[in-house]
C-alpha cells in the first residue's frame, strides 16, 4: 500500500517552501497527530468518542492531502467502536510513514 500520496509531499512542501526545518516539523506534527488520534480511537468504547476520533483522523488526512488516511477514517466511521481491524489498519498506516 502506498502510505502517503505525492499530494502529501506536495502539500507540506508548498507550506514549508524552502525551509527544511519547517518541512521536517510539519511531517513530525502530522505523525504525532495521527498517532494521538489512533490511540484515542483505540481507547474509545462509545459511539461518540469513536466518531470524534475518526472525524479528527479524516480531517487530518484531508488537511495534509493523505487520501489513504481519509479512506481509513471513513472505514472507522462505518465501523463499530473498538473494531480491531480498523485499529490495526490505522496503526499499520501510522507505522509505515517515513519520518523524513
Amino acid at each position: 500500500m502506498a502510505v502517503l500520496s505525492n499530494g502529501f509531499d506536495a502539500t507540506i512542501s508548498a507550506a514549508a517552501g524552502e525551509d527544511a526545518a519547517l518541512l521536517a516539523e510539519l511531517r513530525a506534527v502530522f505523525i504525532e497527530s495521527l498517532e494521538r488520534q489512533v490511540d484515542l480511537l483505540s481507547r474509545a468504547r462509545c459511539d461518540g468518542n469513536w466518531a470524534v476520533a475518526a472525524q479528527r483522523l479524516k480531517s487530518l488526512g484531508a488537511s495534509f492531502n493523505a487520501p489513504t488516511l481519509v479512506a481509513l477514517a471513513d472505514l472507522a466511521l462505518d465501523s463499530a467502536p473498538g473494531d480491531p481491524t480498523v485499529i490495526r489498519k490505522l496503526s499499520q498506516f501510522a507505522g509505515e510513514i517515513p519520518a523524513s
